[in-house]
């Protein structure tokens, strides 16, 4: 298995370590700095939830999500923590992920 190793990362995840957990494929991942960390042989892997499944990357505009008014920009310092999907990092707002585009929000999908 190829390992993108997170250096220098000397927290420890686990069930209570106060960062979100996220099921991603056969495992957990805890979201931490809008990083995906994956505890691997002793060492943290940074992970990024795939596209498909339940995770697309299509535009859904039209999208409308009650956790936040329209005017609200997903970026750096939005208040919602970014999670890596694909080659994008998408924001966790009530258990979904958006995405900004083109003056929207996208719905990429349930975690």
């Amino acid at each position: 298995m190829n390992c993108n190793t997170h250096s220098g990362h000397e927290h420890m995840h686990g069930a209570n370590c106060g960062h979100q957990a996220i099921k991603h494929e056969d495992h957990t991942d805890y979201l931490h700095d809008n990083h995906l960390h994956h505890i691997h042989d002793g060492h943290v892997d940074e992970h990024s939830l795939s596209v498909g499944g339940a995770n697309q990357a299509n535009c859904t505009t039209g999208h409308e999500c009650e956790s936040h008014d329209a005017s609200h920009k997903h970026g750096a310092n939005c208040g919602h923590a970014g999670v890596p999907h694909g080659d994008h990092v998408d924001y966790l707002v009530g258990g979904h992920l958006h995405n900004a585009h083109s003056g929207h929000c996208d719905d990429h999908g349930k975690v």
